[in-house]
């Protein structure tokens, strides 16, 4: 499926809800592992603000990425954001949607106003 990368560079984006491991299996509480290094994957909430429009989203993040410093409702960064479609049937219904990743977050700054 098609990678597409996420231009955070004018937006501003709020912590909504702080990380949490991912669950691969809710039946057996298995985290979600990266695929290609085995690191354990997290979650985050965030609103997701740009050019007047906003977006709740949920981010995955590799363990490693998570900083310190986060607090809920301030800013952050989330540096190599992309978002990835994907579909699956499940129980034979067809489901669609868009999944995010980025390589971290950190505590991040509101963006300026530009004067105009």
């Amino acid at each position: 499926m098609r990678v597409i990368r996420i231009d955070t560079s004018a937006a501003t984006i709020l912590l909504t809800e702080a990380p949490a491991p991912k669950v691969r299996d809710r039946q057996t509480g298995e985290i979600a592992k990266d695929a290609v290094s085995g690191e354990a994957l997290m979650t985050v909430g965030v609103v997701f603000i740009d050019e007047g429009d906003s977006s709740l989203i949920q981010v995955t993040i590799p363990e490693s990425g998570v900083t310190d410093g986060l607090t809920v409702g301030a800013p952050v960064s989330l540096p190599g954001l992309i978002a990835r479609p994907w579909e699956s049937v499940f129980n034979g219904q067809q489901r669609h949607g868009i999944a995010y990743r980025a390589t971290a977050i950190a505590p991040g700054a509101f963006q300026m106003a530009q004067a105009g």
